[in-house]
This record gives C-alpha cells, sequence and structure tokens, in this order.
C-alpha cells in the first residue's frame, strides 16, 4: 500500500484557510497546538494536519452557555392596586 502524498501548505495558505494572520498562525506554532516543518528558509505546514486543527477548534453544542446571560422568564407587569377595576 502507497503512502498517500503530503500536500504542503505555505504559512500563508494556511493562515488563510483558517482565517487568522500569520502572526497568530506563527503563535498557534509555536505553543505547539499547530505542527510546522522548516525546509530551508520557510515553514511548511501539512494540510492534513491544519484540517486536524479545526476539526479539533469545533465548538459543541451546550459548551457557551457561561458566555451569555441566563434568560429570565417574561413577568407580567405587576398590578397597580390604587387604581379602580371597571
Amino acid at each position: 500500500m502507497a503512502p498517500e502524498e503530503i500536500v504542503w501548505m505555505s504559512t500563508q495558505e494556511a493562515a488563510r484557510r483558517l482565517g487568522i494572520t500569520p502572526r497568530t498562525l506563527y503563535r498557534f506554532v509555536d505553543e505547539g497546538s499547530l505542527p510546522a516543518y522548516k525546509m530551508g528558509r520557510v515553514f511548511r505546514l501539512k494540510q492534513s494536519d491544519v484540517d486536524t486543527f479545526i476539526e479539533a477548534a469545533r465548538v459543541q453544542p451546550g459548551s457557551l452557555e457561561h458566555l451569555y446571560p441566563e434568560r429570565k422568564p417574561a413577568s407580567t407587569p405587576p398590578v397597580d392596586s390604587t387604581t379602580p377595576t371597571e
């Protein structure tokens, strides 16, 4: 069985695919969140690694409750007891 061919991406291509700046991409690489390879004077990233990074960053439903305040049930306006009713 032949190994899959590696598809290499430049840092510009990877940053564009991720929708981030190259500076943020370098930070992810430096933090170890995203593997990169130095080839001569340039860095390259495997497209499969970038795709794996994207999938790992997926937000799970129900995990963002801490970002918005709890909704309060709609309340009815208080009844003014001083106003005569008909």
